[in-house]
């Protein structure tokens, strides 16, 4: 393939990705984005290959054997895990570019001189840099979200400057790298990647469970700049557009993130920016009272006489996989006349749109789907919200308590309902690891057990109901 005509093909790939960002800007368009993301990578994949002069088996059957891992665990993978494996591919990103990185450092016949030798260094350095840290603290991220590490902060007394001394150092090491000659450069470059770990790591573990959807985020935003940093490296005009792409969008969706969580990006970029140092996270003021448990046919005969009802999905509802009785129930009570919505925090679930894709997996309506600023001065005029395995997004605490490392975050106000039903296994904290005093509040009813079992009993419940009223 001529130069020409990669370059259109790069073009139209990018053009795709483009296209495929803004299908995933909506739930009704994200099918067709998906989409139009596919062909763009078959396109560009085809356009690299097309321009090789060799070594066509070798690609193939690393093509092959991606493609065969890629699929198996595609199809493998529960919408529980979706977040874990989210990180781990972003840690895939930022492995890419170190090796990228070394390989061009120590690839024969580079014939630049002077500054495009200097730039060309600076490129390797840095995509190297951010490379590493996007790798491990992912790895991290990906710790921490299954439950292999601890949820909770570490915050190691003096840690901001430790992460400035590390990136001193990693300036210093740049201007040896620089000074000397490739082969002797190849230490201050193994030197660097050790620190630019070590960073990722520390910036992670720094952060608090409540934070990780944001975490996420930013990893992925990372990953895209160190893909952009590798198309430099490689002259490769394509992967520097898609990486700006990724990167840019997954900043831009980290400060959304941000905002709803009414969260500094600069706290969640720097791991626990602003907390006392060495300090071990707060939990806020104890909950006075105890909560009301109640059965799945109370809730059921709840949910029934209601004229209005908003459902609240979280992680919970994942776990037990209980979105697709919900949609059976949802679809009863609106046949018998109610108004039925469901409300998603922006940060629901482990994953920015975590709750969104569960639900369009179980076919409900978009129109129906509201966001939290959307709804939330609906919820006097409400008389049943029903909690699914939600905890932190509607914690009156995060508006009440400044001792709560939540304090200041928004969200969903479930307690100016008539009636909050939550449904939990137990009393368990969130994952941000405080209690919530909704669960003690007058007008909240506990309905403890299996999200999805207890979704099943009510959806029986609400049918016999039914039957015995057309008998009647």
């Amino acid at each position: 393939m001529t130069q020409g005509l990669t370059t259109v093909a790069y073009i139209a790939a990018g053009v795709l990705f483009i296209l495929s960002l803004g299908g995933l800007s909506s739930q009704e368009s994200a099918r067709r984005g998906n989409l139009y993301g596919a062909l763009g990578i078959l396109l560009a994949i085809g356009a690299t290959a097309a321009r090789m002069s060799g070594g066509y088996p070798l690609l193939a059957g690393v093509v092959v054997v991606g493609a065969l891992i890629g699929a198996t665990l595609a199809a493998r993978v529960a919408m529980t895990s979706m977040p874990e494996l989210v990180a781990i591919l972003h840690s895939f990103v930022g492995a890419a570019a170190v090796l990228v990185g070394f390989a061009t450092y120590l690839a024969p016949g580079q014939a630049l001189t002077g500054v495009e030798h200097t730039i060309h260094q600076v490129e390797i350095f840095i995509g190297v840099f951010v490379g590493a840290v996007t790798f491990t603290g992912s790895v991290i991220a990906f710790a921490k979200l299954r439950g292999s590490l601890s949820g909770s902060p570490l915050l190691l007394p003096g840690r901001h400057v430790i992460n400035l001394l590390i990136v001193a150092a990693s300036g210093y090491l740049l201007w040896r790298f620089l000074a000397v000659s490739e082969p002797l450069g190849l230490m201050s470059l193994g030197i660097m990647t050790a620190l630019a770990c070590v960073l990722g790591v520390h910036l992670v573990v720094a952060i608090g469970g409540a934070d990780m959807p944001v975490v996420v985020s930013m990893l992925n935003s990372y990953s895209g700049w160190a893909a952009a940093a590798a198309g430099f490296m490689l002259s490769n005009d394509l992967l520097i557009i898609t990486g700006a792409l990724v990167g840019s969008s997954g900043a831009i969706l980290s400060y959304i993130m941000c905002r709803a969580m009414n969260r500094s990006i600069a706290s969640v970029i720097f791991g626990g920016f602003g907390a006392a140092e060495g300090a071990a996270p707060t939990h806020g003021a104890a909950p006075v009272g105890e909560p009301t448990p109640l059965t799945a046919d109370e809730v059921a005969e709840l949910m029934a006489e209601a004229r209005s009802v908003v459902i609240v999905p979280g992680y919970g509802m994942a776990v037990a996989q209980a979105q697709h009785p919900l949609f059976e129930v949802t679809k009863l009570l609106r046949a018998r006349g109610a108004e039925v919505r469901f409300a998603i925090h922006p940060v629901a679930g482990r994953l920015p749109g975590h709750m969104n894709v569960l639900l369009a997996e179980a076919k409900v309506p978009y129109d129906i789907v509201l966001e939290m600023d959307e709804i939330n001065a609906d919820f006097p005029e409400t008389d049943v919200v029903l909690v699914i395995g939600a905890n932190d997004i509607v914690n009156p605490g995060a508006l009440s308590d400044a001792a709560s490392p939540i304090y200041g975050m928004p969200v969903l106000e479930v307690w100016r309902s008539k009636v909050t039903v939550v449904m939990k296994r137990s009393m368990a904290s969130g994952y941000a690891g405080v209690d919530n005093p909704l669960f003690y509040m007058e007008d909240t009813r506990m309905l403890f057990g299996d999200a999805k079992k207890n979704v099943d009993a009510i959806l029986t419940a609400l049918r016999e109901r039914g039957r015995a009223a057309e008998a009647a």
